[in-house]
């Protein structure tokens, strides 16, 4: 179901969240996020000038290289547009992210390294959807290509991660009652 109609009203700003997953020839899986502001109006800036409508006030991305264990083997920071020149001199904390894992405590232990006047607000913004796609891209790959994992039931054994991850996912719900019955909650 859509958005109902708005009220009258005038587009100012676009942010655009781009991420991408891909499987490497070596094992490892490259996440790639892109973030980019842009204004429908022009400009002053007194760092760059005048800045025209649909010029990226924000041009900015990461790539991150994980192995299955989602741990971090390289992490990249790019900073293509900025409101001032000095803001691409944060993109080096990204490299220091090396070694991390993805997982419980990730954005705090990140936040440590990337956060505050070390950092850039909008690199960090981008982990939060890249780590989403790193488990998209993870586990849909490994679906693909097993085949029997489509046909039988799950298999009994240690709780999937993503019970209780949502609303659909609840562990009291129908859709966990249905297929990982050995983790159904009854309902209270």
């Amino acid at each position: 179901m859509p958005l109902p109609k708005p009220a009258p009203r005038e587009h100012l700003h676009t942010r655009q969240i781009e991420c991408r997953g891909y499987r490497r020839d070596d094992g490892l899986w490259d996440i790639e996020g892109t973030l980019v502001d842009t204004k429908t109006y022009g400009f002053f800036s007194h760092a760059r000038g005048d800045v025209e409508p649909g010029q990226p006030v924000h041009n900015m991305s990461i790539r991150l290289t994980i192995d299955d264990d989602l741990v971090i083997h390289e992490a990249v920071g790019c900073m293509d547009h900025t409101p001032y020149p000095i803001c691409g001199n944060a993109a080096f904390t990204v490299d220091e992210l090396k070694g991390l894992k993805i997982g419980p405590n990730w954005t705090r232990r990140a936040h440590k390294i990337m956060g505050g006047r070390r950092g850039c607000t909008h690199l960090f913004e981008l982990l939060r959807p890249i780590a989403t796609t790193c488990f998209q891209t993870m586990s849909g790959s490994r679906f693909r290509e097993d085949k029997e994992h489509r046909t039988k039931p799950a298999k009994v054994g240690k709780r999937p991660f993503f019970i209780d991850s949502c609303h659909a996912l609840a562990a009291d719900g129908d859709i966990v009652k249905t297929f990982w019955p050995e983790f159904y909650e009854e309902r209270n």
